[in-house]
């Protein structure tokens, strides 16, 4: 289609753009008028200027940069001109006009790849007619225009249409070397995945090298938001990261050994929703701001060398070693993932539907830390009658244990915690860097004055609090310092499963029992004796008060005067929730199975 001068006055004119007589329209001008013809102009909350072209998809084009409007008035202009080029400061000076207009609109919010509607969820499946899924409690269909504005970036890549086709679930199944327990976990973290209005934990392939963690890591993400880079090493600064995250609904980091504080600190934000303030392009004292709240993945054998904070937000899933004989080519491993990947969306999407469905009605006894994504997966376990809650639970409070095992200090606090029984500990934090075992050798992270100290513990202290130890900084000395006091305390829970049996490689003493501050007191089994006394414990070392709940044969320790056996006898749950009553296999009797064994003790001393 040609425009002639006419034409082009004629459309000028008709968006309120005046024109000198004897002159055709500039094109700058033309340009202007072209896109207030075609697109709606808004900004985004984030203060960046976009356009929608009318009656078409519900796509949302940055005014500048790849595949942005600009380009595309560029072509417009050329096609309407008998190939006719604008110039650079034309298109220039029409961009700077269309940013005024895009000012008078009401803002907008432009999605990435999913986004809520009311009571349902709307899936961009990002190809070039604007296709996308609506999942709703009744079920999902495909639309041909999505009800809700999307954005796109360079970084995605369309999503196949879902097609039910057999179980999709199990042939995504067939794809993972994991557990039914790591699976399920896998399959909740999907669901949620496409939920756009909650925290997502980051899902962590861990396993030795051999296991597929980086093809499973790029075949989940693809799942949800493909890409033509699905992983990505770790970023060089903010910056970087942000303008990563900003454009990817989904992206995973691969092979992650240690990650820099900034960026544990970038990804806990961006798991929880994160603002990060940039200059604005062409300005020296204009800002934007990137807004996003991501799903994230990453790959790592240690997690033990993340920090605690980022250990709360994870979700991970152990991957078994694949045998020689088992190993398929990745060639192999992409067809059969390009075929199943429409039946994996479907089943997925059903799955979405019934969970969006009993959501409303699920309720939790206990929020743990990620409540949202812990209804979620509440939600699937009343679906599909698993378990995959507790075992989230169960997971998280692991991977917290293995980063305090990277943490030095925290390590040493968690040895003075045990050490110190029912009471716990009160001191400031320059008493406790004197109490603490420090290495000869101080570690990088190791607090050199109680002001880091205190400052180290309070960030360790929800990590603390996942293993069953309570720090409490409320509390200040008396006048004229006033130095804050920390609390420190083990659960009950924590002190008996810390109640470690004595063993024959065991020199602890009655002496040491004392100087640890009583680390058996409030147990009702008592210590074990290290020294084959039947397993009794000296009245003097720590007092011991039986819990009402039990019965005379659960308090008796062994006959044999064995280390080991004591060690045995000393291990007692501190109540029914602790380890069930489990029948005795010979005589019948019921007992508490603190230590798995078949037989009560009673059998067990006359076998």
């Amino acid at each position: 289609m040609t425009t002639s001068k006419d034409q082009a006055r004629e459309i000028v004119e008709g968006a309120g753009v005046e024109v000198e007589k004897g002159r055709g329209p500039s094109q700058a001008s033309q340009l202007v008028a072209l896109a207030r013809e075609r697109y709606d102009l808004f900004m985004s909350e984030d203060g960046r200027p976009y356009g929608v072209k009318q009656d078409g998809a519900n796509i949302a084009l940055p005014l500048r940069g790849k595949a942005g409007l600009r380009s595309q008035l560029a072509r417009i202009f050329t096609d309407s001109n008998n190939g006719s080029v604008p110039s650079q400061s034309a298109l220039a000076d029409a961009m700077t006009v269309l940013e005024g207009v895009a000012q008078d609109a009401d803002p907008r919010v432009p999605h990435v790849r999913v986004a809520r509607d009311g009571a349902r969820i709307v899936v961009d499946l990002a190809d070039a007619d604007g296709r996308c899924v609506v999942i709703g409690p009744d079920g999902w269909e495909r639309a041909a225009r999505s009800p809700v504005l999307f954005r796109r970036s360079g970084a995605m890549k369309p999503l196949p249409a879902p097609v039910r086709d057999g179980d999709g679930l199990a042939n995504l199944r067939g794809m993972l070397n994991t557990d039914d327990e790591g699976f399920r976990l896998l399959v909740g973290w999907l669901v949620a995945a496409f939920i756009p209005d909650l925290p997502h934990p980051i899902l962590t392939f861990r396993g030795e090298q051999g296991t597929g963690k980086s093809y499973s890591a790029k075949m989940v993400i693809g799942i949800v938001d493909p890409s033509g880079a699905p992983k990505r090493t770790a970023p060089r600064d903010i910056k970087s990261w942000a303008t990563q995250a900003f454009n990817s609904w989904a992206l995973c980091l691969d092979n992650v050994s240690i990650i820099a504080d900034w960026l544990s600190d970038a990804l806990c934000r961006a798991v929880t929703g994160d603002g990060i303030v940039d200059r604005a392009l062409y300005t020296d004292d204009d800002v934007v701001v990137l807004e996003f709240r991501r799903v994230l993945a990453m790959t790592t054998i240690d997690a033990g060398a993340l920090a605690g904070d980022l250990a709360e937000r994870l979700l991970t899933i152990e991957l078994h070693t694949i045998p020689d004989r088992r190993r398929r080519e990745e060639a192999e491993l992409d067809a059969a993932y390009a075929d199943a990947h429409p039946g994996i969306l479907a089943s997925l999407f059903d799955l979405l539907a019934e969970v969006l469905r009993v959501l409303p009605d699920v309720q939790l006894e206990e929020r743990p830390r990620m409540a949202d994504f812990a209804r979620v997966l509440a939600a699937v376990d009343k679906v599909q009658g698993w378990n995959t809650l507790e075992s989230y639970k169960a997971t998280a409070r692991d991977a917290v244990a293995d980063v305090l095992e990277g943490e030095p200090f925290a390590q040493a606090v968690v040895a003075l915690v045990d050490r110190a029984g029912a009471d716990g500990l009160t001191l400031t934090a320059s008493e406790l860097l004197e109490r603490v075992v420090t290495p000869d050798r101080l570690p990088k992270k190791w607090p050199k004055d109680p002001t880091r100290a205190g400052g180290q513990l309070k960030r360790l202290a929800p990590a603390l609090r996942t293993i069953g130890i309570e720090v409490d900084d409320s509390k200040r000395g008396p006048k004229p310092k006033k130095q804050r006091l920390y609390t420190l305390t083990a659960s009950a829970e924590r002190r008996y499963e810390t109640a470690s049996p004595a063993s024959p490689n065991t020199s602890e003493t009655h002496a040491d029992v004392q100087e640890q501050g009583g680390r058996y007191r409030g147990d009702a089994s008592g210590p074990p004796s290290a020294r084959g006394d039947a397993g009794t414990a000296r009245g003097d070392a720590a007092p011991t008060t039986a819990s009402p709940q039990r019965i005379a044969s659960d308090l008796r320790g062994p006959s044999r005067g064995t280390a080991g056996t004591a060690g045995t006898a000393g291990m007692h749950p501190l109540s029914p929730d602790a380890h069930p009553k489990t029948p005795c296999a010979d005589c019948g009797r019921m007992q508490w199975n603190a230590l798995g064994s078949p037989l009560c003790l009673d059998c067990r001393d006359a076998a």
